[in-house]
């Protein structure tokens, strides 16, 4: 068996290509070898010999003296796939003996690649959040065996959520619900002992129960709303929008307000038998209906 093609390794030519002839015996390597852990490979050649081991961005170089174990010391493969060995004798470049075996990942997680999102939403909002974690060795290899991995969100003002989800082909994702309280939430993931983290900023809600109150006020009448709050008590930022109106003699009026410390005011004509609703977006609030 001989190979054709050409491919260099360390400064040194050598031929690798397609098999042209019978089969060869094997060589004496494992099964899978874990990422870089150490592993040896024998050979049963009269030698000398060269040992090559070829994979995905990986090649190592050995001279063999027949019928050896070569050892590669940790962290010699590093890199997850198929690999093939094959030693050639040393003068003549005829493929002495082959083998194959497979690099898996390390079992113990050292890199989490962990995504959340969104990065800020509403407080109550059931399964808001979503986390999806990929786990990764301490050479960046996936992880495809299975792996507990643990998520919580916190919140100072909330109930802790815990969820553990085993990865699938490397990965676990999960959903989470924001808390009823806005502020900014922790949210974690840990894997073997490796965590990552991630911040949600919750923000209160739309407005829930809005009511004002009217006052006359000379020839105006002094409109008020009570403070603004979500539906879980959060105060509505200042600067959100508040709208009112007037409807009188089939005619229509409008004023738009922002928040200001929590309350939105406005002036609006006196008018006996005029109705005044008051709205936020697509939140409406109490009607007045004014003298008669």
């Amino acid at each position: 068996m001989k190979f054709r093609g050409s491919w260099v390794l360390g400064g040194a030519a050598f031929f690798v290509a397609q098999i042209v002839c019978a089969q060869t015996g094997g060589l004496g390597v494992p099964k899978t070898v874990e990422a870089g852990s150490a592993f040896s490979i024998q050979s049963s050649g009269i030698g000398p010999e060269v040992l090559y081991v070829v994979g995905p961005g990986q090649a190592l170089q050995r001279d063999v003296q027949g019928g050896e174990t070569v050892a590669f010391a940790a962290g010699s493969l590093y890199n997850a796939g198929h690999y093939v060995a094959v030693l050639v004798g040393a003068s003549g470049g005829s493929v002495v003996e082959s083998g194959s075996f497979d690099v898996v990942p390390a079992r113990q997680p050292a890199n989490l690649s962990f995504l959340a999102k969104p990065s800020r939403l509403s407080v109550s909002i059931h399964n808001g959040i979503s986390g999806t974690v990929y786990v990764f060795d301490a050479y960046r290899n996936l992880i495809t065996t299975p792996t507990p991995v643990s998520f919580e969100l916190s919140n100072p003002s909330s109930p802790v959520q815990k969820r553990t989800v085993v990865t699938q082909n490397g990965v676990a994702s999960t959903e989470m619900n924001s808390s009823a309280k806005e502020g900014l939430a922790k949210f974690v993931a840990e894997a073997g002992g490796v965590t990552g983290m991630r911040v949600i900023e919750q923000v209160p809600g739309d407005p829930c129960g809005l009511k004002m109150s009217a006052q006359p006020s000379g020839q105006q009448i002094a409109l008020k709303t009570y403070p603004v709050r979500d539906c879980s008590g959060n105060a509505v930022p200042d600067g959100t929008i508040v709208t009112f109106t007037e409807n009188y003699g089939g005619t229509q009026s409008t004023v738009d307000a922002p928040l200001k410390r929590g309350i939105a005011q406005a002036d609006m004509p006196a008018h006996d038998g005029a109705t005044i609703s008051v709205a936020s977006g697509v939140v409406l609030g109490n009607e007045i209906h004014w003298g008669r």
